[in-house]
């Protein structure tokens, strides 16, 4: 099991992804941003890739696709909000 992350460590990872387009969610210890692209194709092959990355980790988002958008949503469901895991994944999906 992964631990939550917890006060300075928190605070730290929320403002450098607030500055990359990661949003908190109301109500819910989570993040989100949506990903936009050219087209359908890439969007898709997008999704692929970070699905590998996702696996490897053992971590899984929760995401919406729409023609050329992606919308990500990162949160522990084991932990109960946001862990380690969330941000290595932002991370890989931002790189």
């Amino acid at each position: 099991m992964t631990d939550k992350l917890t006060g300075p460590e928190r605070d730290a990872a929320l403002a450098e992804l607030a500055g990359r387009g990661w949003e908190l969610i109301e109500g819910r210890d989570a993040i989100r941003k949506t990903f936009r692209f050219n087209s359908f194709i890439d969007a898709w092959g997008w999704m692929s890739r970070m699905a590998i990355h996702a696996e490897k980790l053992d971590h899984h988002p929760e995401w919406f696709n729409v023609y050329n958008r992606v919308e990500v949503t990162l949160t522990t469901h084991d932990a109960d909000g946001l862990s380690a895991l969330d941000l290595k994944l932002a991370e890989k999906m931002d790189a």
